[in-house]
């Protein structure tokens, strides 16, 4: 029979179990730091651990971290295939900035959303991430770092949907923006979402975290075409969330906007998603289509991507056209599929 995961419990069940086993609660914040800040991978490595506390615990739980399966790389990132503890896989990317990495994370095995342009939705929706498989992400590509390297940002932006695994994910937010373990900021944090209604009120009594609404469409027809959750929450039902969403001085909340060759990169289209985002504090990120095997679009030509831009520009919105790095190994923004997805 397979041992819990120690990965999956938070610092306070660590410590629960400490007690249950007749040890003292403090024992189990040692226990977390060696698992989440020193990404301890057995109870051996616990060295200010006693033995017969590591005995008691390796009895009734395990430490199963992430293996990784392949790793590919260019100059601008590095896209990380990792194996299940059940044989499936899902992939990361770590992203190579001026003086850090951001690391692009999972949520799910596959995606049930089926938004049309982006690979991840042609798998379907086998499981969510335990925490553990998504705190061991960051503990696992931490690992592939040089001494000199840090990782300090992170995006929930890689397969899956985060809010429809929200409280996994909240789960490992805690761990993630604590001091003592994985010390992350708050804001250098994003999730993505493709709005999924009702779980955004409910990810703001969280962690502060910024939000990131994929949105690619100004209305509801082209949107319904497009991504198919949008017949299920239509756009005045997120815009209302979005008007409730908290933000704290100086945030805004980011707008996607992936740019589809001939679909939705026309001036017009600006104009129209600029008159949706009336009353909302945002900012646009657009994202030309990186294409994929079997895609039915294309990325679009450099002067609709201007010219789109200089649209949104004139009506007074910050925007920030994001050319996605890794394209070189399937690695950029809607590409993860887990080529060797384990069966």
């Amino acid at each position: 029979m397979t041992l819990p995961n120690l990965l999956d419990l938070s610092p306070d069940e660590i410590s629960a179990l400490c007690v249950s086993l007749g040890e003292k609660p403090y024992r189990g914040k040692q226990i977390a730091a060696w698992l989440f800040r020193r990404g301890a991978g057995s109870f051996g490595e616990m060295s200010d651990i006693p033995k017969s506390t590591r005995e008691k615990l390796a009895a009734i739980t395990g430490i199963r971290q992430l293996e990784v399966l392949e790793t590919a790389g260019d100059d601008e990132a590095d896209k990380i295939l990792w194996k299940l503890g059940d044989g499936c896989s899902v992939e990361s990317v770590l992203i190579r900035e001026k003086d850090h990495f951001t690391l692009c994370l999972s949520s799910q095995v596959g995606c049930a959303l089926g938004c049309r342009f982006c690979r991840t939705g042609t798998l379907g929706f086998k499981r969510n991430l335990s925490v553990g498989e998504i705190l061991g992400q960051i503990i696992g590509a931490k690992k592939l770092l040089g001494p000199s390297e840090e990782l300090s940002n992170l995006v929930f932006m890689g397969m899956g949907e985060p809010l429809l695994n929200r409280e996994n994910v909240v789960k490992s937010l805690k761990v993630i923006t604590d001091s003592d373990y994985l010390a992350i900021g708050k804001r250098h944090i994003s999730l993505s979402t493709v709005g999924i209604v009702p779980e955004i009120p409910r990810l703001a009594l969280g962690p502060e975290v910024g939000l990131t609404i994929s949105l690619s469409a100004p209305d509801d027809s082209l949107r319904n075409e497009i991504m198919p959750i949008n017949k299920t929450y239509p756009l005045a039902e997120l815009k209302q969330a979005l008007l409730n969403w908290p933000l704290n001085r100086g945030r805004r909340i980011t707008i996607a906007y992936v740019l589809l060759k001939g679909v939705n990169d026309q001036p017009e289209k600006a104009v129209a998603l600029s008159r949706f985002l009336t009353g909302l504090k945002v900012k646009i990120n657009l994202i030309p289509f990186n294409p994929w095997p079997g895609s039915p679009y294309q990325a679009p030509t450099f002067e609709a991507v201007n010219k789109f831009r200089d649209a949104l520009v004139n009506k007074n919105h910050t925007v920030i056209v994001r050319w996605s790095k890794g394209g070189k190994v399937s690695a950029a923004c809607g590409q993860l599929a887990g080529e060797k997805l384990l069966k």
